[in-house]
């Protein structure tokens, strides 16, 4: 099965849950969920499942639990159908 990571720029506590484009390599993401007890994290794993249309099981955090830079595993797509789809 393919996978695929991604670096993503999060910024927590926004106004709304967001995917604003690719920059300098990352994915740029704003989510209204605090940096408190993961909610953040959880917020960002949830909003690329619904973006990249895939089973939220099949998005999952690889590094940067305490970092706004992240990198982040899609199962079930290529990079290259993940930087479509994210567009």
């Amino acid at each position: 099965m393919a996978e695929a990571q991604i670096s993503v720029w999060l910024t927590p506590g926004a106004h709304e849950d967001k995917v604003l484009g690719w920059q300098d390599g990352s994915l740029r993401v704003h989510v209204a969920a605090p940096p408190v007890d993961g909610k953040a994290n959880d917020a960002l794993l949830q909003l690329l499942a619904r973006e990249l249309n895939v089973a939220q099981g099949n998005v999952r955090l690889v590094s940067g639990h305490t970092s706004r830079r992240k990198l982040v595993a899609v199962g079930g797509v290529t990079r290259a159908e993940a930087q479509e789809r994210l567009s």
